[in-house]
């Protein structure tokens, strides 16, 4: 089951995208347990399916079934129509690929003419130098990082330690700016089940707080990987327990003192444990 309209765009740990111009593919989508469906308009849908993409997704979505919808980018023919489609009550959030500054953001928010969640898809060397700027917009609720096409504009070769650096970036950027921590890209390996938990992994160790999807069968390793695991929860409640039962005074637990950000980090996976 997918999270509410609120939280999608904010607290979703798997966000699953299915192409717009394959709505038999849309409730399968739903049903794999993705916090977030997003319906594709640009990448997967070819030039000629753009307006068939659009009409299918208007027909789907409705306020209890809602959805994330990724636009084409801003300059493209597509843009105006994809807009008018992100008017719908069942559109939840917008994802704006190649974001580049704080204007992309505030535009496509104005024309859209309503409070939806804007995700910026951070995909360019420019997008990645403004990134301290565009995530103060107020429309704007989480950061997602576009790795394939950022190597591309980049000139990298590989998408782990070459990417550490801008990873990192996205995620002070997420914090300093009072939002969630950011989307990870996707694991273009569908088959490999062992790659996509050690991408996922690395992610939330970096601080990232979710991951894309591209296949169903990804999101039940993502889903695990950014919740907390029963070790994790039982920690964090055994340490507010101590840290309440000492009424302010220093406590040790299993051989460690107990100190504000520890007590700060059991909150936060109580917190994210009891979302889910």
């Amino acid at each position: 089951m997918t999270l509410s309209a609120t939280c999608c765009a904010t607290q979703a740990r798997s966000y699953l995208f299915v192409p717009g111009d394959r709505p038999e593919r849309f409730k399968k989508a739903f049903d794999a347990n993705a916090d977030a469906v997003i319906l594709d308009l640009e990448d997967a849908v070819s030039l000629d399916n753009k307006s068939a993409a659009r009409d299918a997704i208007a027909n789907f979505v409705t306020p209890d079934h809602h959805a994330i919808v990724r636009i084409n980018a801003i300059g493209t023919a597509w843009l105006a129509e994809d807009l008018a489609l992100c008017r719908h009550p069942g559109i939840a959030g917008v994802m704006l690929p190649k974001t580049q500054c704080a204007d992309d953001v505030t535009a496509v928010a104005a024309q859209v003419g309503r409070d939806i969640a804007m995700l910026a898809l951070i995909e360019t060397a420019q997008g990645m130098a403004n990134v301290n700027s565009l995530s103060q917009v107020p429309a704007l609720r989480r950061l997602v990082f576009g790795s394939i096409d950022f190597q591309l504009d980049m000139g990298i070769d590989g998408d782990d330690m070459e990417l550490l650096p801008f990873r990192s970036r996205l995620v002070l950027a997420s914090r300093c700016a009072n939002l969630p921590p950011p989307c990870d890209s996707v694991t273009t390996a569908i088959n490999d089940p062992q790659m996509l938990a050690k991408d996922a992994l690395r992610g939330r160790r970096l601080g990232f707080g979710a991951k894309l999807c591209i296949h169903p069968r990804q999101v039940q390793v993502v889903n695990e990987t950014f919740s907390p695991d029963a070790s994790a929860c039982a920690w964090a409640k055994r340490v507010l327990e101590a840290a309440a039962n000492a009424r302010g005074a220093a406590v040790a637990l299993d051989g460690e003192m107990i100190d504000r950000p520890v007590v700060i980090r059991a909150q936060r996976i109580v917190e994210a444990a009891r979302l889910r």
